[in-house]
């Protein structure tokens, strides 16, 4: 029992706490590979002494005196003498510190995604550095979102984090001037995380990940208020959130948006996402996240108002796919487009995808061309792509969906 609940103490601070320690231990270092060593090595010593000594009344505190230890010792290891003392006199000024302020360790994540969107790291590796180190998701689920090969990201991965070291790249909310070549990655990675806790919102941890997410989208709004892109970005985090109650029916099974009950729609939400909309698009002309949440909008309108509002929610995908050429664009517009021009016309979209290896094993493509096809009447290639879809989907209420779908074209 006592191991039990040593066990579910040191899970839940992984899960809460992770990044911010990650962004503590590094900050004074630089070292992001190193921090998350040293307090990988403090997980490990609470899992051996929690059971026996009892769980601190403040594991965070604990964790991070824990892993403080192990870089001192990690510094004199790797230093010489002088370089050392250095070293170990930092972290011991630290600790004596934290010694009067347990209670409240500094949440440095911020400073530490800037860090992590330095124009010294490869444009591509600094969202998923971000994802990495602050907000804990592993080297297969970056992978599994940015579509490539998960040893590959390990790798770069690494490398990044080594390119902060070596650089001394410093931890801080950059200047406003520096701002344009670093705040995208940082929402990219805010908001890849929401998207992997709603998407996967049948894991019971998962919804604490996008609620995670839209925590630090607020932080960035509020440090960062003349910055339309972060409103936006918020805004569309906030569309979506208003719709969870009505994801699931009382048996927990799936519910698409189409048939969702608006009246478990939190409106005083959608009521927020409005108003930072506004303001967002008042500061600046429109970009990415501009134009998702006014996605997001129109289908909150039309479902409450029961106007149509596909041609604009097309021509909305229209900008956003000139603004990205990204294919998830593509495909979420032609399942748009179906709803104005037909499902033969949204296929015809969907054939330059059809090339693309990512799709082999991106579930939403399966999901989606196989609606289509049995839309259109195609119902053997309709039941492939459907059980494709099923092959890939690890959310057990969407799988017993797409698995309905199978059943009544096969029933005819």
């Amino acid at each position: 029992m006592v191991a039990d609940e040593a066990a579910r103490a040191a899970e839940r601070a992984a899960r809460e706490s992770y990044g911010r320690l990650v962004a503590f231990l590094a900050a004074r270092t630089r070292d992001v590979a190193g921090a998350e060593d040293a307090l990988g090595e403090a997980f490990a010593a609470a899992l051996r002494m929690w059971p026996v000594d009892g769980v601190p009344d403040n594991p965070d505190a604990w964790l991070l005196t824990a892993a403080r230890r192990r870089q001192t010792d990690a510094a004199r290891r790797r230093q010489t003498r002088k370089a050392g003392d250095e070293q170990v006199q930092l972290i011991g000024d630290e600790l004596d510190a934290m010694a009067d302020e347990r209670d409240a360790i500094p949440d440095r994540r911020l400073a530490l995604m800037f860090a992590c969107a330095h124009p010294a790291i490869e444009q591509g590796m600094r969202t998923p550095l971000i994802l990495q180190t602050i907000l804990g998701l592993t080297a297969e689920d970056i992978a599994a979102a940015f579509l490539v090969p998960a040893g590959t990201m390990g790798q770069r991965l690494v490398r990044a984090k080594t390119r902060i070291r070596d650089a001394g790249i410093p931890f801080r909310v950059p200047d406003p001037e520096e701002l344009p070549e670093r705040l995208a990655a940082v929402l990219d990675a805010i908001y890849a995380a929401y998207t992997k806790g709603w998407n996967e919102m049948g894991d019971d941890a998962v919804p604490e990940l996008a609620d995670e997410a839209i925590w630090l989208g607020r932080l960035v709004v509020s440090l960062l208020p003349d910055e339309p892109e972060a409103k936006g970005m918020l805004a569309l985090m906030l569309y979506t959130t208003a719709r969870r109650a009505a994801r699931r029916d009382a048996a927990r099974a799936y519910v698409p948006l189409e048939h969702q009950d608006t009246s478990l729609w939190d409106d005083s939400m959608i009521a927020l996402a409005e108003s930072l909309m506004r303001r967002a698009n008042a500061a600046g002309p429109s970009g990415r996240y501009q134009i998702e949440a006014a996605i997001q909008s129109a289908h909150v309108a039309r479902r409450l108002t029961g106007i149509s509002s596909w041609r604009a929610v097309v021509a909305l995908y229209d900008q956003l796919l000139a603004r990205t050429g990204s294919p998830v664009v593509i495909l979420n517009r032609a399942v748009a487009r179906a709803e104005v021009d037909g499902p033969r016309a949204a296929l015809a979209d969907l054939t330059p995808l059809e090339a693309d290896k990512r799709m082999l094993s991106y579930q939403p493509y399966w999901a989606a061309k196989g609606h289509l096809l049995s839309r259109a009447g195609d119902a053997a290639p309709a039941a492939e792509a459907l059980t494709i879809a099923i092959g890939l989907t690890t959310d057990e209420a969407v799988k017993d969906y797409l698995r309905g779908l199978l059943a009544s074209l096969q029933e005819g």
